[in-house]
């Protein structure tokens, strides 16, 4: 579960909370591919691929579009 940064406003960075669990849950599996890529079986420090996915659409690093 996220706790930081908050859902309220991730989801009105992205535009709603479904999209927001579309667009983090992608590139959440898009961190984890690339880890495995380096074979790595786990990210830096622990972290959740999805807590940094999290971060990078709080960051301004994502966003969503309609493809």
């Amino acid at each position: 579960m996220i706790h930081k940064p908050p859902i309220d406003e991730l989801a009105s960075k992205i535009g709603s909370k479904y999209s927001l669990c579309v667009v983090a849950s992608k590139r959440a599996r898009q961190i984890m591919e690339q880890a495995q890529n380096q074979g790595l079986t786990e990210l830096p420090d622990n972290e959740k691929p999805l807590s940094v996915a999290a971060q990078e659409i709080y960051d301004g690093k994502l966003i969503a579009t309609n493809d």
